[in-house]
């Protein structure tokens, strides 16, 4: 199958610059925000904009978005939400629509988080058991998902997410007893999401479940000293245990992929962070 449209629906930190990389591999690109003052960024940035939120029959009125090869969805969970519907119920929705115009092609945004730290190193053979509420959103969500047999569906679980506008050190900075320290980080650049996203869609790997994590895994205290340190921010202050953790690996991405980290060595983001 010929690729040539893809629709993103949510163009927020990874959706916006993942719809400017399609576009500049000559892929015609739809995208959706729920702010109107967006849709001006979206259309200069050479995206076909289109406003979509889940209230007032939005999806519905917007069939023309999902006319579509691939559909991505970048809507992350919202932890906090008290009202209106569930994340499982507005994939259930976007599924359901993206039925209705034959998209063949789904790829759902999901997260790492629906792994525990359960004191063990995962890959994508292994089943989730999440005990938060986000991971519990996500599994419900990759589970409706995954109970749709008319079209593919394709789940990129990202690590914690690093890049412009993402430093994590200052959330560390200068504290003091921060808890294990010798625990290992699970991180993914932005470049290497677009990076892994492209690959997907460029080589047509559809159907799979990937990990997008480097396979660099230093501790927690080793990783946010340096970045700290990069950041010229106060060194922070770790206790020296390893506790409540898991390092996510992933086969698919090396064995069905074949997708090189750009981050696959972290003193590369340190230096960027010190320049």
């Amino acid at each position: 199958m010929e690729i040539k449209t893809i629709a993103i629906l949510g163009c927020g930190w990874f959706g916006l610059p993942m719809a400017a990389e399609l576009i500049k591999n000559g892929y015609k690109v739809k995208g959706s925000t729920t702010t109107e003052a967006k849709l001006t960024i979206l259309e200069k940035a050479g995206i076909m904009p289109f406003l979509i939120d889940f209230e007032h029959n939005s999806l519905s009125k917007n069939s023309e978005f999902f006319k579509c090869d691939v559909l991505l969805i970048a809507i992350p969970p919202k932890v906090k939400q008290t009202e209106g519907l569930s994340y499982a119920e507005k994939i259930k929705q976007v599924a359901e629509i993206a039925l209705a115009n034959d998209v063949k092609q789904v790829i759902l945004i999901s997260s790492t988080g629906i792994y525990a730290d359960n004191n063990f190193i995962v890959d994508e053979t292994v089943a989730p058991i999440p005990n938060t509420v986000s991971g519990e959103m996500l599994y419900e969500a990759e589970t409706v998902l995954n109970s749709n047999s008319s079209f593919t569906r394709t789940i990129i679980r990202f690590a914690g997410l690093i890049g412009p506008g993402r430093n994590l050190a200052k959330h560390f900075a200068g504290k003091a007893d921060i808890a294990n320290g010798l625990a290992p980080i699970n991180l993914i650049h932005l470049t290497d999401c677009i990076g892994l996203t492209s690959e997907i869609i460029e080589k047509g790997k559809f159907g799979n479940v990937y990990h997008g994590v480097s396979p660099s895994h230093p501790t927690r205290n080793d990783f946010y000293t340096q970045a700290c340190i990069a950041s010229g921010l106060e060194k922070p202050q770790f206790l020296n245990e390893k506790i409540a953790w898991k390092q996510i690996e992933s086969k698919n991405v090396p064995e069905v992929l074949a997708y090189e980290y750009v981050y696959a060595d972290w003193n590369k983001y340190f230096k960027e962070l010190a320049d």
